[in-house]
């Protein structure tokens, strides 16, 4: 009775059969899970002791990625047991390769990007480059997608050399009537490789200035002094003359001063070391020079230059503000007069 019964046939399989599939199947993923539950254990407790990436990556790689095609082998391997219809076991096939192919290439992105991104991270300008890495492993994980997509067609039966050739004429087509699109991403990565500025810094292009607000595959945009959002393409930026006031160490200044005609001579000779006092007593601050310059129409021009520590436009102000304070403290106790348009008109009388 029992034999009948293990006889019995049900679309093309026996009992027997069915049986033997699913103890099959589940004596396969007892393995798997015993298999998991150990030696991955194992892995993690050796991988936590060396001091690389790679081997934590691999560890989280195959339980990750590896395992859920360990468990679709052991399904197909069960399957094998019974006696599929054509069209089924294509199907099965077909999934398989599928499953394949999207977890291996996760699996070696897993190793190869994230190996990468271990090894530049411990350089100094990774946190400057990081946006330049992340657009850079983008693009590696595209073409081996891409790679990997042709591979399973091929794997399927589709005539790629077609597809290919399909492909490449309408790429050349693409890239003929999106070539300013391409030139500004092509500038982007120039501009995060080379990095001529960075988001934060004070820049001026031509007749514009901003600060750096956000730096885009297309376009990089930029805050004005006057509150409005300028908008450039990379292609323009990176033909263009950019003055960097963020990366300057010390801002060069250079003002006159004039004082009137009558000044003594005594007193004009004194004038230059007044200045160079002034200054040096003021912190971050390098004197350079102080001297009588010209003669002017109404007054003498006295002309001082000085170096202010730093970038901050705000900072130079504060500095030259206390300075002119100072100039007009010294002059007054002094008896020095500025100079301010004045006009001399003679009388003859006759």
């Amino acid at each position: 009775m029992f034999q009948e019964i293990l006889q019995t046939t049900f679309l093309n399989n026996r009992i027997l059969d069915y049986l033997i599939f699913i103890s099959v199947f589940i004596l396969g993923v007892i393995v798997v899970k015993i298999f998991r539950s150990v030696i991955i254990k194992r892995l993690k407790v050796l991988a936590e002791k060396t001091a690389t990436t790679i081997d934590d990556l691999l560890v989280r790689g195959i339980e990750k990625y590896l395992f859920p095609l360990f468990y679709f082998g052991v399904f197909y391997l069960s399957i094998r047991f019974l006696t599929l219809n054509t069209t089924l076991q294509k199907v099965i096939d077909i999934l398989g390769l599928v499953l394949l192919t999207i977890f291996g290439v996760q699996f070696l992105l897993l190793l190869f990007v994230g190996g990468l991104n271990a090894y530049f991270e411990k350089k100094e300008e990774y946190k400057e480059k990081k946006r330049f890495y992340a657009g850079l492993f983008t693009i590696i994980k595209v073409v081996i997608w891409c790679f990997a997509i042709f591979i399973l067609l091929d794997n399927l039966g589709v005539k790629i050399t077609a597809l290919i050739a399909g492909l490449g004429i309408g790429g050349v087509a693409v890239a003929l009537a999106s070539q300013a699109i391409l030139g500004d991403l092509f500038n982007y990565f120039v501009i995060l490789l080379d990095r001529p500025f960075e988001v934060g810094d004070f820049i001026i292009i031509g007749e514009y200035m901003g600060t750096v607000e956000y730096i885009g595959v297309k376009t990089t945009r930029i805050r004005s002094l006057g509150g409005e959002q300028l908008i450039f393409s990379n292609t323009d930026l990176t033909n263009s003359r950019i003055r960097n006031y963020k990366r300057m160490q010390k801002r060069r200044v250079v003002f006159h001063i004039g004082v009137v005609y009558q000044t003594p001579l005594e007193k004009l000779k004194e004038i230059p070391r007044i200045i160079e006092n002034i200054i040096k007593s003021i912190p971050d601050t390098i004197f350079d020079r102080a001297h009588f310059f010209s003669y002017g129409d109404f007054s003498l021009i006295f002309e001082i230059v000085y170096y202010v520590i730093g970038s901050d436009y705000n900072k130079y102000m504060d500095i030259q503000q206390q300075i002119n304070f100072r100039i007009k403290e010294e002059f007054e106790k002094r008896g020095i007069e500025f100079a301010y348009p004045t006009q001399t008109l003679y009388l003859n009388k006759i």
